[in-house]
């Protein structure tokens, strides 16, 4: 109510209003000092965070609001001395829940649009001296059920506040739509102007001036037309009449709209038009169209920007009111099963993002803005959607100018009462309210490529009167909703140009491929599904998006885990751990970081997939002296990077080597030559890493930033175990092991491990406990059975040749039960004694990697304390695996230990047993340790993403029923 209209323009405060305001939550009469934006279920004790997915924090349906409404008052005074002739505006960035606006005790108008700025006009309220304003928020309202995302529920004022003034006649909005052709090479400018004050004019001497490209452009402002009608007719009989019309005349209007020849006698009246349509632009508008324009094209990849700024002239020729925007010239159009950018099919290397700081839950600054996009920059992704509400409009303007497709959507998500609020004809004015909103605030940026109507709100009427209306009053851009096809891809055009499921399976993506019904670009809203340890198969998914028609990509749920740490001390929290029910626990903490933007090892695994450039040869042509090489690029060449290559040896990396960056076009590949120092150590090398970095300064990196980093594997000489016996123990004791080697066949449960989907397939097989029930030796030969817990029987097989005084080779042989047909790890555990700090090994690093996500891995020689070898997801469970390792070496006070492996190995290191990570529930409850607990793994499990989205692939999963493997154990105390 009395919310000024939405428009694009950018207004400066001139007040801001950031900073100290008196608050209190009623029903308490105290009042506080808080620092807005702020949210108060950050701080409050009375009304906490709470954590819901799909159902609503209460007891209601829509449009009931539950009787206990959390309500947040804040208030602060200002000094003004209003200016005669200007209107103030109150500009409110993003209030959480539904907000009223009073002013010196007088009511101005509400808002209940969480994620869109409100904006009022207070002139008539305030005066001059002290005024009081007064914002109050009440957590929910009706429209609260249109705002049910998978995010933490919140209330109090999000984004910043502050005053501006503006002319009594003044500009209402600016509309640029700035196009390429990529037949041409050439740029398009369409910019329409409106004004405040002018549309009722029949004539005026106002002007609007437009400075874009280096030049000047002046442009009259429509006058108020008055609208044409019939002439009457005359009463006068005095005199015949003479004919004006010629006969059937009323015909001409439907011949016209059916586009059918106009007779003769109607084209031979002079001075008639019949098809003019009134004036150039609505009355107190202008419009600029500029065509044939030589500038440079934006994409994700080059974002060029130009400057365009906008005067409203006054008669007197000053400028009475401007604005400034940045413009990027680029075209989008979906053409058969394609979506183009500038002419050229793009892929969609994307993530779904949330506004969130762990410090202060959806506040968020412009340095985080920046910092988050800097490391989505450097590891290669192209695209945001904005999960599941319009961000902060300086989001937009770092997009613009670091270079992302945006998804841009709508603040609508009736998640729990989807099947209903579609259809609710009482709703209706509200989807089309924050649709058309989110349009006239973004449509001026170059980032958005697609307008999206919202996320799991089910499909209905209400959606295809949003698409609609949206498809005639921006057309440049495709529609994107997710609901309309969930049931059937080949469905929902109504509301969505693009097919854009959540959580594909392989098998569903290549079946679209290859259907002859399929007609749209197939696009993941939502896929490789990143929760805990997770995100494996994203190679797999990149393969088919790659090499099969209609397939572009899509974005990785999500960037960013959401736990909260209100109090600073550290300890991170998820749904439940304020007291709030019902909850959905640690559903949100399925980030490619952890909240406090530390990368998890999956997003190195998004950096290597999505990498620019990527060695497509192989060992045979590197031993001949030559890389292949593909630019994965879709506008720019190589020119950007900086190629150094280097040998990885069992010894440690050897120095870099520059070498000649190709002037290779995207799309292409070439060869380049291996420079003689590096092709002089392929003989012991292990892998040659082909390292890529930016060659320039940019606002997201310096020069000289890692972006990615390739590898040619050379063929393995792999360790050959001593056989020879010598003397000592046969019995594995030693001092250095507190714990000598056992078999092993349990991890701790990653949450994808715990899947509904996958029935407690792990849990059945009853491998997390296994009992000895007999031991025997038959010459070599140490014989276990095992019982597992629910009975079954596990032989293991194990022959020791002494080598010396705690030096062995150790063969393992291990029998599962007949029908087992999957597991997590074959392998054995043991422990050291306290005192080891460091471990070295050669094989896959320096990040934790597993089966089906490797490809961002590195072969080589690697170093790190023991301590940071854990990945510390919040939840705590199975991490720190690093696999294809030949050797480990661990160091400490108490001595070094070395295992060889002639079989590549799966090791993990680890402070803690596996009881231990099963049991706690957050990773900070976990008590500091001194422990090293050692796994060797002859077989390891997969993480895939099967809490939801396809389980880990076949081939990464453990079907056999026997395994068998050799090692060598070296132990030297200090």
């Amino acid at each position: 109510m009395n919310r000024l209209p939405m428009h694009g323009l950018r207004r400066a405060p001139e007040i801001a209003l950031d900073g100290k305001w008196q608050f209190r939550l009623l029903p308490s009469p105290k009042w506080k000092t808080v620092m807005v934006p702020e949210l108060w279920t950050m701080r409050e004790d009375a009304d906490r965070p709470h954590y819901t997915n799909v159902v609503m924090p209460f007891d209601e349906v829509p449009p009931q609001v539950p009787a206990h409404n959390p309500t947040g008052v804040y208030r602060r005074t200002v000094e003004l001395s209003p200016a005669p002739g200007r209107r103030t505006v109150l500009h409110v960035g993003a209030a959480e829940g539904a907000l009223s606006v009073e002013v010196n005790g007088q009511p101005i108008g509400t808002s209940t649009d969480s994620h869109l700025a409100a904006e009022f006009d207070i002139t008539d309220a305030v005066t001059p001296g002290t005024n009081t304003i007064q914002l109050t928020v009440a957590k929910w309202s009706p429209e609260s059920y249109l705002e049910d995302q998978d995010h933490w529920w919140h209330a109090g004022l999000s984004r910043s506040v502050y005053l501006y003034t503006v002319p009594e006649i003044r500009l209402a909005d600016v509309h640029a739509v700035a196009g390429y052709d990529p037949s041409t090479e050439l740029g398009n400018l369409t910019v329409t102007v409106a004004t405040t004050g002018l549309d009722h004019l029949t004539g005026n001497d106002w002007a609007i001036r437009v400075h874009v490209l280096g030049q000047h452009h002046t442009l009259a402002v429509s006058p108020w037309v008055t609208p044409p009608t019939l002439p009457p007719s005359r009463g006068d009989r005095s005199q015949r009449p003479e004919p004006r019309l010629p006969a059937d005349f009323m015909d001409l209007v439907s011949i016209n709209a059916a586009q059918a020849p106009i007779p003769t006698e109607f084209r031979a009246i002079p001075g008639l038009d019949v098809r003019q349509r009134g004036p150039a632009s609505p009355a107190g508008t202008a419009v600029l169209t500029l065509t044939d324009l030589p500038v440079p094209p934006w994409s994700a990849e080059t974002p060029h920007l130009e400057d365009l700024t906008v005067e409203l002239v006054a008669p007197d020729g000053t400028a009475a009111d401007a604005t400034s925007l940045r413009v990027g010239f680029r075209s989008v159009r979906i053409e058969g099963r394609d979506l183009l950018v500038n002419g050229r099919r793009i892929l969609v290397q994307g993530v779904n993002r949330h506004d969130f700081d762990p410090r202060t839950g959806r506040v968020i600054s412009r340095e985080l803005m920046l910092a988050e996009l800097s490391l989505l920059k450097r590891c290669n992704v192209n695209a945001i959607r904005t999960a599941h509400y319009p961000n902060d409009p300086v989001f937009l303007d770092l997009c613009d100018e670091i270079g992302f497709y945006v998804v841009d959507e709508a603040d609508i998500e009736g998640h729990g009462f989807a099947s209903t609020l579609a259809d609710d004809v009482r709703y209706l004015p509200e989807f089309l309210q924050r649709v058309s909103r989110m349009v006239l605030r973004d449509r001026n940026h170059a980032c958005v490529l697609m307008w999206s109507l919202g996320n799991e709100t089910g499909y209905g009427a209400n959606h295809d009167a949003a698409a609609a209306w949206l498809r005639r009053f921006e057309p440049t851009r495709p529609v994107h909703y997710e609901g309309a096809v969930a049931l059937d891809w080949h469905a929902g055009h109504a509301a969505s140009d693009v097919v854009c499921p959540m959580y594909p399976s392989f098998a569903a993506l290549e079946a679209y491929s290859a259907d002859p019904r399929a007609d749209r670009p197939l696009i993941t809203c939502e896929y490789a599904y990143s929760q805990g340890n997770s995100t494996g198969g994203l190679a797999e998914y990149w393969r088919l998006f790659e090499t099969l028609p209609g397939l572009q990509g899509g974005f990785v749920w999500e960037f960013k885990d959401h736990a909260l740490d209100p109090d600073g001390d550290g300890r991170l929290r998820y749904g439940g751990d304020f007291g709030d029910h019902p909850n959905d626990g640690a559903t949100l903490l399925n980030g490619l970081v952890l909240a406090d933007l530390t990368p998890k090892p999956a997003l190195f695994e998004a950096r290597a997939v999505f990498s620019p450039v990527r060695i497509v040869s192989d060992a045979a042509a590197a031993a001949e002296g030559h890389l292949t090489l593909r630019n994965r690029q879709t506008f720019a060449d190589l020119g950007g990077f900086r190629l150094h290559l280097r040998a990885e040896t069992a010894d440690g990396p050897l120095s870099e080597v520059p070498i000649p960056t190709p002037s290779l076009p995207p799309g292409q590949e070439t060869t380049v030559e291996i420079p003689a120092a590096v092709r002089e150590t392929l003989s012991t090398a292990l892998a040659l890493t082909l390292t890529v970095r930016t060659a320039h300064d940019t606002v997201w990196a310096p020069a000289g930033t890692e972006v990615a980093v390739e590898q040619v594997v050379v063929p393995r000489r792999l360790p050959a175990l001593p056989r020879t016996a010598g003397t000592g123990s046969r019995d594995l004791r030693h001092p250095l092991l507190r714990v000598p080697p056992k078999l092993c066949l349990w991890r701790a449960l990653t949450e994808n491990d715990s899947s509904f989907a996958l029935d407690q397939r792990f849990v059945r097989s009853g491998f997390f406990r296994l009992t000895p029930t007999e031991t025997k030796t038959e010459q070599d030969v140490t014989i276990v059975r095992y019982e597992t817990a629910f009975g079954d029987e596990v032989l293991h097989r194990r022959t020791i040749t002494v080598l010396g005084e705690g030096d062995w080779t150790i063969d393992e042989e291990v029998t599962l039960p007949e029908g087992t047909t999957d597991g997590l790890r074959v392998g054995v555990e043991f422990e050291l004694a306290e005192g080891f700090d460091h471990a070295g090994w050669i094989g896959l690093g320096p990040w934790e990697n597993y089966p089906d996500r490797r490809t961002g891995a590195l072969l080589g020689a690697w170093k790190s304390s023991i301590d940071d070898l854990a990945v510390p997801y919040l939840v705590p469970q199975e991490n720190g695996t690093r696999g294809d390792t030949t050797e480990l070496v661990l160091t400490g006070p108490a001595g070094t230990v070395r295992t060889t492996h002639t079989t590549p190995l799966h090791i993990n290191v680890s402070r803690y047993g596996l009881d231990e990570l099963e049991q706690a529930d957050h990773w900070w409850k976990l008590a500091p340790s001194g422990r090293t607990v050692v796994h060797l793994d002859i077989a390891h499990r997969g993480v895939g993403t099967a809490l939801l989205g396809p389980d880990t692939r076949p081939e990464h999963r453990l079907t056999g029923t026997s395994y068998a493997w050799s090692w060598r154990l070296n132990l030297r105390s200090h």
